[in-house]
């Protein structure tokens, strides 16, 4: 039963791509050369076709070896080079003039006739059943062909007997790049055999780039359900259907090998990883271009992606795709694609991003103040027309002011790709941002909060009634009413305006990529109560009733003492952590402790240390916040995150950094690393501050970062109630939904 409902499956899929331009006979897999793991007709057939004058050449010289020289060669150059790199650049053959080319994509202008006719003689075959292997008799159920080169492979199961995770288990267990005593898999070997491998049931599909046995790691590749994870049911057809009626549709993939996937490399140029976006990745970006083109310059662009989205590659790719874009008579739409983000981000992750995707050297231009000032920087590479060009949030306003100029003088067009990013520092945008921000927020500045993109974007735009010549688009997983005010847009007329694009809180944790941080949230108040079976007031205590509450079977000590002052939390946080946290990740597991200002974290650092040191406990601290802060009582002089009293074994590093060291333990905060932190290692938090709304939210998000056997956070609330944080994240959960954001046209 099992075998014929798969049949009958592979029998639908492999139809559906013969009617969609795809070739495919039910004998090919007799055709296919596993040693060289090829398909040597296609190969052939496309060489012939587009290029006769190469074929012709290799024939005069090689006669009729001239096919097995022209396989072997490609063998040779995939084992070499790595099937990407082979298919988008062709590989040199003795007796060809120049690289022999083994597919034509679409370049982003000027579809001439000659290459029109290449793009249409590309060669995409669906085999079913083949025997791959050099070492016994195991078949694939599909590979996917491009000219002959195979690039993805495919294990098929029907849900009416097995699960997509059987056929993940069947490319860890059975699939094995390399059999034991025998020489590798050429089909399954990476870099140089298929670049995808697609586990796919008639409800969901997974997906991997490197098959590696029992450690593959799969990603989903669903399009996620009303707000969660898998694929929509109850339509026609299967709820999977999309990926070969839509992703593997002739255009799509060809798209899809040619520009998306990107090699990363190792320090000595080896392939370490290829990246094969997630389907709300190839959906986002698909959809900007799409948008954009319809609606030409000018427009804003919400789109709102939750941590775990992968969004540093989805803006890469963003930026690369807009400083590309071109419409209908091949002209292009940007001068230059701007990226703002925090500086640690941009040294990192989005720079490592741009720079692969990048095909030619010089696109991307990096504004730093290492050398010479960020604005002569900025303008020459406006200037020299740089396709790219990323920011910091301390430079954007600058950055903002210069392709204004330029768009309102010389008619240019630009596009503003905003990340999330937060600086302290708030420079030429402090008197338009006192427009913008509530008067918590303004106070918050002040005690050396921070400002994120959101509000440089709300306070630079309020000053404006339109930017004809540049389209915004903003990312971010939790957007303020103000940033869904400016950037989102009704569905309908009259409606609440929307994100553009969503992958959400729900979706990522029911997917995996981050953890549910309100599992084990626990106000305080709830927690005296289980422990005493009384009400917490503000009376304080006396010892007898803290003793008796103890002693309470099943409740650990530290939920019965009464936080009157910061001796006794210290007490609370240090006591829990060592019971609760500490023991977590193999002992490696970290915790924050968030405070209401910058006088206080002082307070706290120098009581927690006291604390620690008079119990032996080996628990090291840092505190974090920005500026200095005058507190007699605690010391004659100001005291800085730098200060000797307060981080005595910083030594001139930054606090992000030192924290990875297994030497700290607790991380103390004002107004700080509330957002933008990411410390996977981070399992715990305790919070003496009031949070409310989006804060609440990026506060407590900071627990949610995977991390090899993490699966359990804990957050001890002092402040705030399940009621109000249930609430607050509601609002995020799936869509974002602002009560206060008005109805009406953008």
């Amino acid at each position: 039963m099992s075998l014929h409902l798969e049949v009958s499956f592979e029998d639908e899929v492999c139809d559906r791509l013969a009617a969609n331009g795809w070739l495919y006979a039910t004998g090919d897999a007799a055709a296919y050369d596993r040693t060289r793991a090829l398909f040597p007709a296609d190969l052939v057939a496309w060489v012939q076709e587009t290029q006769p004058k190469a074929w012709e050449a290799l024939a005069s010289i090689h006669g009729s070896a001239a096919e097995g020289t022209l396989l072997d060669r490609l063998r040779k150059s995939l084992d070499d080079r790595g099937t990407l790199d082979v298919v988008r650049n062709g590989m040199e053959i003795i007796g060809a003039k120049g690289m022999v080319s083994l597919a034509q994509f679409k370049p982003a202008m000027g579809m001439n006739p000659e290459i029109v006719a290449r793009y249409n003689a590309n060669r995409l075959r669906v085999v079913r059943q083949v025997r791959y292997s050099l070492a016994n008799e195991n078949c694939i159920d599909l590979v996917l062909f491009l000219n002959g080169i195979p690039v993805a492979t495919v294990e098929l199961k029907t849900d009416f007997t097995q699960s997509v995770q059987d056929a993940v288990d069947q490319y860890k267990f059975d699939r094995l790049p390399q059999q034991k005593g025998h020489q590798r898999e050429p089909l399954l070997s990476f870099p140089a055999g298929a670049l995808v491998h697609f586990a796919v049931s008639n409800r969901e599909v997974m997906m991997s780039t490197k098959l590696a046995g029992p450690q593959t790691f799969f990603l989903p590749f669903n399009q996620g359900d009303h707000g969660g994870k898998g694929n929509p049911s109850g339509g026609p057809g299967h709820p999977t259907s999309y990926l070969w009626e839509q992703v593997w549709q002739r255009d799509s993939w060809l798209e899809l090998l040619g520009r998306y996937l990107v090699t990363h490399r190792d320090e000595k140029k080896n392939i370490r990883s290829i990246i094969f976006p997630r389907y709300h990745q190839l959906d986002v970006t698909r959809k900007l271009q799409a948008a954009v083109l319809a609606e030409g310059v000018g427009g804003k662009y919400l789109v709102q992606h939750s941590a775990g989205s992968g969004k540093t590659n989805s803006i890469a790719w963003t930026a690369h795709f807009l400083s590309e874009l071109h419409d209908a008579k091949d002209e292009k739409l940007f001068s230059t694609v701007i990226v703002v983000s925090d500086r640690r981000v941009i040294d990192g992750q989005l720079q490592e991003a741009l720079f692969d995707f990048q095909r030619t050297t010089g696109v991307v231009e990096t504004i730093k103040n290492d050398s010479g000032s960020k604005s002569g920087q900025l303008a020459e590479a406006l200037k020299v027309g740089k396709k790219i060009i990323v920011c910091t949030i301390q430079t954007f306003p600058f950055a903002l002011q210069a392709v204004r100029d330029l768009s309102a003088t010389q008619g240019k067009s630009f596009a503003v790709i905003a990340d999330e990013a937060h600086s302290s520092q708030t420079g030429e945008a402090a008197a338009k941002l006192k427009e913008v921000l509530s008067p918590e927020e303004i106070e918050e500045l002040q005690d050396g909060g921070e400002i994120d993109t959101e509000d440089l974007l709300a306070a630079q735009m309020a000053a404006r009634a339109s930017d004809n010549g540049i389209t915004y688009v903003a990312f971010t997983a939790t957007p303020k009413a103000k940033t869904l005010q400016l950037f989102g847009r009704p569905k309908e007329p009259g409606g609440l305006p929307e994100a553009f694009h969503v992958y959400s809180m729900r979706q990522a944790i029911e997917e995996g990529f981050i953890l549910d941080v309100l599992k084990n949230y626990t106000p305080y108040k709830l927690a005296f109560r289980l422990a005493t079976g009384k009400e917490l007031d503000d009376r304080e205590l006396d010892d007898a009733e803290v003793e008796r509450s103890a002693a309470l079977k099943g409740i650990i000590q530290w939920v019965a003492l009464h936080p009157h002052n910061i001796a006794q939390k210290v007490k609370i946080v240090v006591e829990h952590f060592r019971e609760n946290v500490e023991p977590l990740l193999d002992g490696r597991a970290k915790a924050m402790v968030v405070l209401s200002s910058r006088k206080e974290a002082v307070r706290w650092k120098l009581a927690i240390d006291k604390y620690i040191k008079s119990q032996g406990y080996p628990l090291g601290t840092l505190v974090a916040f920005s500026g200095e802060v005058n507190d007699p009582e605690s010391s004659p002089d100001p005291l800085s995150e730098a200060s000797k009293e307060l981080n005595p074994n910083l030594k001139g590093r930054d606090i992000r950094d030192a924290f990875k060291g297994e030497e700290y333990h607790l991380l103390l905060v004002a107004n700080k690393f509330q957002t933008g932190f990411d410390q996977p290692l981070l399992c715990g938090m305790y919070v003496d501050r009031r949070l409310a709304g989006v804060q609440a939210v990026q506060t407590l998000s900071r627990l949610n970062r995977a991390h090899p056997g993490k699966d359990t956070t804990y957050i001890l609330d002092f402040v705030n109630s399940s009621e109000e944080v249930l609430e607050a994240f509601r609002t995020y959960y799936e869509t974002a939904v602002w009560t206060g954001v008005q109805k009406g046209p953008r």
